[in-house]
């Protein structure tokens, strides 16, 4: 995966279809499947779930993140949790 890396955007790339753990400022988590994303690192996630204090709170189904809101998006934290 890493020689497919040359771009930040790309990690969101080969992401497409996996579980991601996002961040937002307000300090809320969530994890869910990654459809889509544009240059603006808007995202949309399926299966979204909202994670505090490491454990499932919420469920939201399809769901579209501003990407002004984001802090980090992790591809490999999301199966930690």
């Amino acid at each position: 995966m890493v020689n497919k890396i040359e771009r930040p955007l790309d990690v969101l790339n080969v992401s497409k279809g996996k579980e991601v753990l996002v961040q937002l400022k307000a300090g809320k988590q969530f994890v869910g499947t990654l459809l889509a994303f544009d240059i603006h690192i808007n995202v949309v996630l399926d299966n979204a779930k909202e994670i505090e204090n490491g454990e499932q709170s919420k469920s939201y189904g399809l769901t579209f993140l501003r990407g002004d809101t984001i802090v980090f998006i992790s591809p490999s934290a999301a199966a930690s949790n």
